[in-house]
């Protein structure tokens, strides 16, 4: 086995490790993160309709302007979707880190997506 497809394999292990245990509600969906090497993208997330309630990401043409894989962008990230989870309605969120670790770019995201009001 290579090492790309072990890597790989083990991040799919603790991806699913932390949504055993996370799953979005209409009443408090799932604030989910995505963290590549370029860019960050957040999801608000209703698992039982299985619709997105909210997005935001670098990619979008408002934020791709400066650097994209910084952990300022990901703070831009975390208010941006906050503020259109607020706009939908969704004050109360769970928060869903993925296989990342709750450090760097994927804690100023939530700590931003905090300040402006989301509630986790």
């Amino acid at each position: 086995m290579s090492q790309e497809s072990r890597t790989h394999k083990l991040r799919q292990r603790r991806h699913a490790r932390v949504r055993t245990k996370v799953s979005g509600t209409s009443e408090r969906p799932r604030l989910a993160v995505f963290r590549s090497n370029r860019h960050m993208v957040a999801q608000v997330i209703d698992d039982v309709a299985g619709h997105t309630i909210a997005a935001a990401s670098t990619v979008e043409a408002s934020l791709r302007g400066g650097a994209t894989g910084n952990i300022a962008a990901a703070a831009e990230v975390g208010r941006l979707v906050a503020a259109r989870a607020k706009e939908k309605g969704v004050s109360t969120v769970v928060f869903d880190r993925g296989s990342s670790r709750y450090h760097g770019r994927v804690a100023a995201l939530a700590e931003a997506a905090r300040e402006a009001g989301l509630e986790f």
